[in-house]
């Protein structure tokens, strides 16, 4: 079995590595690189001491879902089939002002907590909050984005904290991207992203990969073509089948172990320099599913601790009890004991596919 604690760690020293060769050429971004590495290293130690002294397990990531509200209607929406996002008048969880949000990450960097993933509805709309966690130069910020808000105001801001980095959302081309998130999508995101790169500003893509379209997206003209376009980094995120009629869509055991054929192929070809992640990825090889503070764990716009954005479940609230003690929750703790995420599930989420006895823990 793999040493989770550090495998996680050399693959933060290895996203780092990649990343600081492709800020080489921009001194700014290559010294602000260099400092972060230096600041991940003791992080690194930090994790290691709570785990060997207080049986606290850290994880590298957060996934945090900050606002409740998108300006687009994507098919198959997640965030909108949990109840995160919702139109304006239309009831929705409620959210956490800016300072509670920075009280959350300052106390994650403190923990040893070096990347916290901005989701929502669209993360953009919270200019208010972004501009309060930006200060927290010890962590990365990676924003899952549509890309449509994208102009030289947020441009300006990108340049100002380069901690936050822009993941702009596609499905592939034109005709996918806009048949899921609407007409004219692609071209407003293929923009923002000809105007991140003039701007030489770090920023990545997120693909959602199905049954359907994985082949296409991971095909070497393709991701050829992100790069040409200033992509430094990919996340390609299973998709999660939230309605019966396309389970078809979903990875299995053999999809999961032909991606990672080729991103292997790809981390050795053309694209060598390009950061691809694959999430969850091969969940075997790591004993399980990264979730309930395993590898990540997910925090709801109100500040409920979740094993993962597709597993809205809590049983405490960051706010209330902070996130040492959210790590150490009967609720995560019992998924974790349970071998929960080692169970059998097809797609991109274990316990979402398990929901019932997920909640049967709650109780």
């Amino acid at each position: 079995m793999i040493d989770l604690s550090n495998y996680m760690a050399e693959r933060i020293r290895a996203i780092m590595g990649k990343i600081y060769l492709n800020v080489l050429s921009n001194p700014r971004e290559a010294a602000f690189v260099t400092r972060l590495q230096q600041r991940f290293a003791q992080t690194e130690r930090r994790r290691a001491v709570l785990l060997a002294e207080e049986n606290i397990e850290v994880p590298p990531f957060l996934i945090a879902s900050i606002a409740t509200t998108c300006n687009l209607h994507c098919k198959g929406c997640y965030a909108r089939q949990n109840g995160i996002a919702a139109d304006p008048g239309t009831p929705a969880k409620s959210t956490l002002t800016p300072q509670q949000w920075r009280t959350i990450f300052e106390e994650a960097a403190d923990l040893g907590i070096n990347f916290a993933l901005l989701a929502g509805g669209e993360p953009l709309t919270r200019r208010d909050l972004l501009e309060q966690i930006a200060e927290i130069k010890e962590m990365i910020f990676p924003i899952f984005t549509n890309g449509t808000m994208i102009g030289p105001a947020y441009l300006q801001f990108f340049r100002e904290h380069l901690n936050m980095v822009p993941v702009i959302s596609l499905e592939g081309d034109a005709s996918a991207t806009d048949n899921r998130r609407g007409r004219g999508v692609y071209e407003r995101a293929l923009r923002a992203m000809a105007d991140l790169k003039a701007a030489k500003l770090f920023y990545g893509v997120s693909i959602t990969v199905t049954t359907e379209n994985y082949q296409a997206v991971t095909a070497e003209s393709y991701i050829r073509q992100l790069h040409d376009l200033g992509c430094k980094m990919i996340f390609f995120v299973e998709y999660v089948p939230i309605d019966e009629h396309t389970q078809h869509l979903a990875f299995r055991d053999e999809h999961v172990a032909h991606m990672e054929q080729i991103l292997d192929s790809l981390r050795q070809s053309s694209a060598r320099d390009l950061v691809l992640f694959s999430f969850p990825g091969d969940e075997k090889a790591l004993g399980g599913c990264l979730a309930a503070g395993r590898g990540f764990f997910h925090i709801g716009p109100d500040g409920a601790a979740e094993p993962c954005p597709f597993s809205p479940y809590s049983d405490s609230n960051v706010t209330q009890i902070g996130l040492r003690a959210a790590l150490q929750s009967p609720l995560f703790r019992r998924i974790r004991d349970s071998r929960a995420l080692g169970w059998e599930h097809t797609g991109g989420c274990t316990l979402f596919e398990h929901k019932d006895e997920v909640a049967a823990m709650l109780s």
